[in-house]
């Protein structure tokens, strides 16, 4: 009888599933013992009855995949954004392990995890920089938190696109340029999980899909993660150049609909009532800059939508001198900062 010859699916299934890991997010929240009605006009509202004391509930998941075979893990950095919670990484139904969050970028979504286990399976990473479009992929991931192992097969749609996405525990909106499209199926709960190609290697990883559009997926190139990953091996953190500002890019529309001067550059502006526009203490702040100041110019080069702050920041280093030009009260000033070093990421 002739040997049945499996798919190149089935063979990659194999290798990759098992380094493919879930993380749950817990929290300590309050309990609800019930609920109360309270009358409100000619209806009843629904008040939950809370209870002082805490207990760890589950609040959210995500996917991950492992790098080396003594714990290293990367997922994106939405899933672990919440410095509140605590995570734990479910390698299969008998191991499971508290987590450390070693370093995160939510400039290009990517965090690096550890756990402390040995002789654990992991994928071998390939270069980013040399997929072709076409080429054949696998998105693997926990889908929901609840269908582990979830294969879904595609091809390479596109290259270097550039999307907005909302995520994280305050739903955040980030733009994230460069990715890998794919028309194989990313759901809620795949973020984090490796994009692969026929060799069993990563090449990505699962970041988000269009709500509302079919077989619309992307994933940020292994390469962006490879680069944090090498800082996190050397200095055991991410050393990363931070100004230290909240801030709006601006367009033509944003311009004309706040009435502002220029149609271009980096307002500087608080997001949230009672959160600083510029953070005491940084770079930002012993330059002189001030809330409602807009960076036209950085380093020499024009802030615009196609070309941001964050995209000029990531070819900076720490302790770099930089000059700009900042709008301020109907007035260009040049204004010089010494680049910092950003903490806690």
């Amino acid at each position: 009888m002739p040997r049945k010859i499996l798919s190149p699916i089935v063979a990659v299934a194999k290798k990759v599933c098992p380094a493919v890991i879930t993380i749950v997010v817990s929290k300590d929240v309050s309990r609800v013992e019930g609920f109360y009605f309270v009358p409100l006009g000619d209806q009843q509202a629904v008040v939950p009855k809370i209870n002082n004391s805490k207990e760890k509930t589950k609040v959210g998941g995500g996917s991950g995949f492992i790098v080396s075979p003594d714990g290293y893990i990367f997922t994106c950095s939405h899933v672990v954004d919440d410095t509140d919670a605590s995570y734990t990484v479910i390698v299969d139904p008998e191991h499971k392990y508290e987590c450390q969050v070693l370093a995160k970028d939510p400039l290009i979504d990517v965090a690096i995890l550890k756990i402390e286990a040995e002789k654990l399976p992991y994928l071998k990473m390939s270069n980013s920089s040399k997929i072709q479009l076409g080429e054949e992929v696998l998105a693997v991931g926990n889908p929901m938190g609840e269908f582990e192992d979830t294969l879904s097969a595609g091809i390479i749609s596109g290259l270097s696109r550039k999307i907005t996405a909302y995520g994280g525990s305050r739903m955040q909106e980030t733009s994230l340029r460069g990715l890998i499209q794919t028309d194989a199926a990313i759901n809620p709960g795949n973020s984090g999980g490796p994009l692969v190609n026929m060799k069993s290697e990563a090449i990505g990883i699962n970041t988000a899909m269009v709500l509302g559009a079919q077989n619309l997926g992307f994933a940020i190139p292994i390469n962006y993660a490879k680069k944090i990953f090498d800082e996190v091996l050397t200095y055991g953190k991410l050393k990363r150049p931070f100004m230290g500002i909240r801030y709006v890019i601006l367009n033509p529309e944003i311009a004309q609909a706040n009435k502002l001067p220029v149609d271009y550059g980096a307002l500087i502006v608080r997001e949230t009532f009672g959160e600083p526009a510029v953070i005491k203490g940084s770079a930002a702040d012993l330059a002189g800059l001030k809330e409602y100041d807009i960076i036209l110019e950085f380093g020499g080069q024009k802030i615009t939508a196609d070309q941001p702050l964050t995209d000029i920041l990531q070819n900076c280093k720490i302790g770099d001198e930089i000059p700009m030009a900042v709008l301020r009260d109907g007035k260009i000033a040049k204004i010089g900062i010494r680049l910092l070093e950003r903490k806690n990421c």
